[in-house]
C-alpha cells in the first residue's frame, strides 16, 4: 500500500522555529496562522494547501508520475491537518484530507468498490507505535485489551482489488480515489503469479482479494536497461513502473513487463472458520496467492524487533518496501474497532525513517579545504532525515548554488539515504522571504583574507593563500596522517587541530618534532601519558613508508593515490621527480597537462622544498622503487582504464591481470589511454572514451585476451 506523494509547484509554509509532530517524525512547516490572522488569510492558506494537494494527487494517482517523496507529501498534508484542527469552522468542503486519491483515468471503465479501499495512518518511531497500541486498547473492553497483532511488509506498489466468482478470476480494479477505481482486468491477467483459477475456492460465490502489484527490483533494472538501449522512457522507481504498466490500454505492454501480485487481505468470501489476519494470509497462500512475510507479535517490544529485522534485510528483498504494516490480528476486533473517515483504527504503517524532508536553510557558510577550494556549507534548522538529525549540508560549490538558486532563509528539501552525505534536492522558491538576497562568492578567503579566484568556465573557487592559509595548513595536516597517506594511527583530526591551535605544529614536518614536546602534550585536555606515548610511537613507525604514499601524503593538487603510484613508478626516486620538466611529467600515465603543471609548480615552491627537506632530515624514508623494465610483455607501453561491473572477476583482479601483461592501469580516461575495459553500467567513462576515440574492450574480448596470453 502506498501513501500519496503530491505536486511540484506547491511550497510548504515557512517558519522561524521548526515544529516536530510525533506522528511524522519530521520537521514541519509551522503553523501558518496566528491569533491575529484574519479568517480570510487562514482560508487563503487552506486554499493554497488544498490546491497543491489536489495537483499532487493527480500527479501520483492519475499520471503515475509523482515528483515529491512520500515524506514531503506527508508534510504538506500535515500542514493542512494542523490548520483544520486549529480552525474547524473554516474547513473547506473540498478538503482532500478525507480522500485517498484522485479520479481514475477516463480511458478505463470506472468501478465502484463494494467497500472503500482506504489508506493507512503512519507511525515513524517506537513511541508512536506504543501510542497506536494504547489507542487500540482505549477502544476495547478490559478483557479484550492487549490484543495479538500481525505484522507484514509494506510493499511499495499499486493497490488493486481482485474478484473471483466460483474460483474464476473475473475482475481487477485499482484503488483510484478509494471509492471508485479503474477496471484493469485485461492487464491484470498478464501478471504471471496472479492465479486465474482457484480450485480450492471453487465453492465460493464471490471472493474479493486485495493486494499490491509490484515490479521486482531485478525486473525493474532490466526494464530500464532496455529502455535506455531503445531510447525510451526510463522509470524513476519500481512503483512507477508497476503502475505505468498496469495502466496501459494495450494489455500486451503489461504482458511484457515483469509484474507480481502480493495479497494482503480478503474483503469478501473468507471462510467463516478463519478468525485472524495471519490465518487469512496463510489461507491465501494455500489457495495459490503470493503473500509477504508475516509475524505475529504480542507487544510493542516484539513489534520493534521485527521492524528492525526488516530494516536489516531490506536491501536483500526482491522488491521495494517502505516499512511494515501492523494490524490487530483478530478479524472480529478489527470489525469492532471500525474506521476513521480515511483509515482503519486497527492498523497502521510503521514506516522507515524519511529519506527526504523539508526544513529551512538558515545560513550559508564557507569552508576552505587543503587545496584551497572554497566550499559552501548550508546551516539547517535541525531535522531528522534517514534516521539521523542533520544540521549541516554541503552545497558543493558556487556553481551548485547558482544552479539551485538557493539563498539563506529558503525552505529546502534535504535527502539522505543510508550513509550518503545529505544534499539539497529542491528549493521552494515560492516561499522565499521577501528580504532574501542572492548568494555572492566571497572575494577574500574567510580564514586568511587572501584573494579568492574563480577560473573561467569552472564552478570551484579557491583561496590563493596556499600554506599561508591556516585552514589549508590544518587540512594538509589531516590529509598527511590519514590511513592512505602516512597512516599515523591515533593522531586524528581532533588532536591535530588542538596541536595546531597550541602552536605545536604548523607544517607536516612539525609532526616529527612532537617527541620534543611530550610534557606539553600530556598537559593538554584528556590526553594522558599513555596516549602521548602511543602517538609518538605511531609517528616513529610512519617514517618507514613508500615513495607512492609519501607523494600522495604531500597533498599535491590533482594527485590522488593512482597518480602518486604512477609518478613513483615513472621516476623511481623523489629527487628525479622533483626536478622533472613538464614534458617528462606528461609521459606519466594518468597525468595530463593540468596535473603536470600543478606537480611542476609544487616542487618549485620554496616553502614546499623546505618542508620536504625537513621531513627527510627527520628520518622519513622509503625503499628504492624497482621500476618495471620492458620484458616483451604483450601490453607493454599500453595504458588501460577499467569501468563498470565485471561478472567474471573483481576489478582489482582484472587490474592485476592487465598489469601482469605489462599494461599500466589508470583511473581516468585521456587521449593517451590505449583501451577502456568496460563492464555493465560503464557510465561517463564510456562516453568520454567514445568521444576521444579510445578503444572500448568488452568483458568477453578481455577474457579472450587473458586466455590467449
Amino acid at each position: 500500500m502506498t501513501n500519496p506523494i503530491l505536486p511540484t509547484d506547491f511550497q510548504p509554509t515557512p517558519s522561524s522555529e521548526p515544529t516536530t509532530d510525533k506522528s511524522t517524525n519530521v520537521s514541519n512547516p509551522p503553523s501558518i496562522a496566528t491569533d491575529a490572522t484574519s479568517n480570510a488569510a487562514i482560508i487563503a492558506q487552506m486554499r493554497t494547501l488544498i490546491d497543491a494537494l489536489k495537483t499532487h494527487n493527480n500527479a501520483y494517482y492519475v499520471l503515475d508520475n509523482p515528483i515529491l517523496e512520500d515524506s514531503e507529501y506527508d508534510q504538506l498534508r500535515l500542514s493542512l491537518i494542523e490548520l483544520e484542527e486549529e480552525y474547524p469552522d473554516l474547513v473547506q468542503s473540498d478538503s482532500p484530507i478525507n480522500q485517498v486519491g484522485d479520479m481514475p483515468l477516463s480511458a478505463f471503465t470506472q468501478v465502484t468498490h463494494d467497500t472503500p479501499m482506504l489508506s493507512l495512518g503512519n507511525v515513524f518511531e517506537y513511541d508512536d507505535l506504543r501510542d497506536f497500541m494504547r489507542r487500540v486498547n482505549d477502544r476495547l473492553s478490559v478483557a479484550q485489551q492487549s490484543p495479538e497483532y500481525e505484522m507484514e511488509l509494506k510493499l511499495d506498489g499499486l493497490a488493486v482489488s481482485l474478484k473471483y466468482e466460483y474460483g474464476k478470476f473475473v475482475q481487477a480494479v485499482t484503488r483510484g480515489d478509494g471509492q471508485t477505481g479503474e477496471d484493469i482486468t485485461q492487464n491484470a491477467k498478464t501478471i504471471r503469479n496472479l492465479p486465474l483459477w482457484l480450485a480450492d475456492a471453487a465453492d465460493i460465490a464471490l471472493l474479493e482479494v486485495r493486494g499490491e502489484v509490484v515490479m521486482p527490483k531485478a525486473g525493474f533494472e532490466r526494464l530500464n536497461r532496455l529502455a535506455l538501449e531503445n531510447d525510451d522512457k526510463v522509470f524513476a522507481n519500481p512503483r512507477n513502473a508497476a503502475a505505468g504498466s498496469l495502466r496501459q490500454l494495450d494489455p500486451s505492454i503489461a504482458a511484457s513487463r515483469p509484474l507480481a501480485f502480493y495479497a494482503y487481505s480478503v474483503n469478501q468470501g473468507l471462510p467463516e472458520t478463519i478468525e485472524t489476519q495471519s490465518a487469512a494470509l496463510a489461507w491465501l497462500g494455500d489457495i495459490g496467492f503470493s503473500v509477504s512475510a508475516v509475524r505475529v507479535i504480542q507487544n510493542p517490544r516484539e513489534a520493534q524487533e521485527y521492524y528492525e529485522s526488516v530494516i536489516d534485510k531490506r536491501a536483500q528483498l526482491p522488491f521495494e518496501i517502505d516499512g511494515t504494516v501492523i494490524k490487530v490480528n483478530s478479524l472480529a476486533l478489527q470489525q469492532q474497532l471500525s474506521f476513521l473517515s480515511r483509515e482503519p483504527r486497527w492498523a497502521t504503517a510503521y514506516k522507515f525513517p524519511a529519506e527526504t524532508v523539508m526544513t529551512r536553510l538558515q545560513a550559508i557558510d564557507w569552508q576552505v579545504g587543503r587545496t584551497g577550494q572554497i566550499t559552501p556549507v548550508g546551516k539547517l534548522e535541525p531535522v531528522k532525515v534517514g534516521g539521523v538529525t542533520v544540521s549541516n549540508v554541503t552545497l558543493h560549490n558556487f556553481g551548485e548554488i547558482q544552479r539551485l538558486d538557493v539563498r539563506a532563509g529558503d525552505m529546502v528539501s534535504v535527502h539522505r539515504a543510508g550513509d550518503v552525505i545529505p544534499k539539497v534536492t529542491r528549493v521552494w522558491h515560492g516561499q522565499r522571504p521577501a528580504d532574501s538576497v542572492p548568494v555572492m562568492l566571497p572575494s577574500t578567503c574567510p580564514v586568511c583574507d587572501s584573494p579568492v579566484v574563480l577560473p573561467d568556465d569552472e564552478a570551484l573557487a579557491r583561496c590563493t593563500g596556499g600554506l599561508f592559509c591556516p585552514a589549508q595548513q590544518q587540512e594538509a595536516l589531516i590529509h598527511f596522517v590519514s590511513r592512505r597517506a602516512m597512516d599515523i594511527d591515533g593522531l586524528g583530526e581532533r588532536w591535530l587541530i588542538g596541536f595546531f591551535n597550541h602552536g605545536l605544529v604548523k607544517t607536516v614536518a612539525d609532526i616529527y618534532q612532537l617527541h620534543n614536546h611530550q610534557e606539553e602534550l600530556i598537559t593538554l585536555e584528556k590526553l594522558g601519558e599513555k596516549s602521548v606515548q602511543n602517538i609518538i610511537s605511531a609517528i616513529e613507525a610512519s617514517k618507514q613508508t613508500t615513495l607512492a604514499r609519501f607523494i600522495y601524503a604531500l597533498g599535491i593538487r590533482g594527485v590522488g593515490e593512482t597518480t602518486a603510484q604512477n609518478l613513483a613508478q615513472q621516476f623511481g626516486d623523489l629527487d628525479t621527480l622533483m626536478s622533472a620538466s613538464i614534458e617528462k611529467l606528461l609521459l606519466t600515465p594518468d597525468v595530463g597537462a593540468i596535473t603536470a603543471e600543478l606537480v611542476y609548480k609544487f616542487f618549485r615552491a620554496p616553502h614546499n622544498i623546505e618542508v620536504i627537506t625537513a621531513l627527510r632530515e627527520a628520518g622519513v624514508h622509503w625503499d628504492k622503487v624497482e621500476q618495471k623494465v620492458s620484458t616483451g610483455q604483450p601490453l607493454d607501453g599500453q595504458t588501460w582504464v577499467i569501468t563498470g561491473a565485471l561478472h567474471s572477476m573483481a576489478r582489482d583482479e582484472a587490474k592485476a591481470k592487465l598489469q601482469a601483461l605489462g599494461a599500466k592501469v589508470s583511473g581516468s580516461i585521456s587521449a593517451k589511454t590505449t583501451a577502456l575495459l568496460a563492464g555493465e553500467k560503464a557510465g561517463s567513462k564510456m562516453a568520454k572514451a567514445e568521444k576521444l576515440g579510445v578503444k572500448v574492450v568488452g568483458e568477453e574480448e578481455f577474457l579472450a585476451l587473458v586466455g590467449e596470453e
